[in-house]
């Protein structure tokens, strides 16, 4: 086909496209994220699990938005949120002292994600549990899968230390995102060690203690086939945990 004739099925294939269509996909952060094509095809392969699309709709991601990722891991939310809050928007993943004390490999991961072409709202931070911080007041503090880890690993007075520096990093209105793999009711510390699941209502307790309010809960995660009594790597539930997803906000 001469190029003139391409240029101009082109440029009528744009006319004719549904404006609402257009506005869409121009308006859509969270599925700009999703969809970006610099992700790792090992993070893509986890999106069925993950449900990333309906986990960052529920923290209200938006662009220009001012996010920490606490113990960010790999860095699976972390680049979904890079995409999200845009150029205007900052993402802070907090690695604490503690964790890179003992797995130096966790900064060093995020400190090459960070120097990653596109990457360039990302900021590394690094700094005790007790004293999570960032530069500018946050939009949204989110951890994901981690939260059993303070409680049982930095103990649930350190955990007590993190909910207070959170809430003071947050500005007034901001939220906390917290999922975790479920435990049963009364689940005590050694066993969270063990299975690396929480109670639920201990996350609650702490976080209320701390003066966030419980604004909202989703079930996407939610597996009610998992006994909840298997550790979290056994390869019969891995991947496939029930999990609970918990939004506090800080009142004002």
């Amino acid at each position: 086909m001469p190029r003139r004739n391409l240029t101009r099925l082109l440029a009528f294939a744009l006319i004719c496209t549904p404006s609402a269509l257009l506005a869409q996909s121009a308006g859509d952060p969270i599925g700009r994220a999703i969809a970006a094509p610099t992700r790792p095809a090992a993070d893509v392969a986890r999106d069925e699990a993950r449900k990333p699309a309906q986990l960052l709709a529920f923290a209200g991601v938006k662009p220009g938005d001012s996010i920490a990722d606490l113990m960010p891991g790999q860095g699976y939310f972390t680049r979904l949120f890079s995409v999200a809050v845009g150029d205007r928007g900052h993402v802070y993943a907090v690695v604490p002292a503690e964790l890179a004390q003992v797995m130096p490999k966790a900064l060093a991961v995020m400190t090459t994600l960070a120097g990653e072409p596109g990457m360039g709202n990302v900021a590394v931070l690094s700094m005790p549990t007790a004293a999570i911080a960032a530069p500018v007041p946050l939009d949204i503090a989110w951890t994901d899968d981690n939260y059993h880890d303070i409680y049982a690993f930095f103990g649930a007075d350190k955990a007590a230390q993190f909910d207070a520096a959170v809430y003071k990093a947050l500005k007034l209105g901001g939220v906390f995102i917290v999922i975790d793999h479920v435990a049963p009711v009364g689940t005590d510390a050694a066993a969270v060690k063990h299975l690396h699941r929480i109670d639920p209502a201990v996350v609650k307790a702490q976080l209320l203690a701390a003066g966030f309010v419980l604004e909202a809960q989703s079930t996407v995660l939610a597996n009610p086939a998992d006994s909840q009594t298997d550790p979290v790597f056994a390869p019969s539930i891995r991947g496939h945990t029930d999990q609970f997803s918990m939004r506090f906000r800080k009142p004002g």
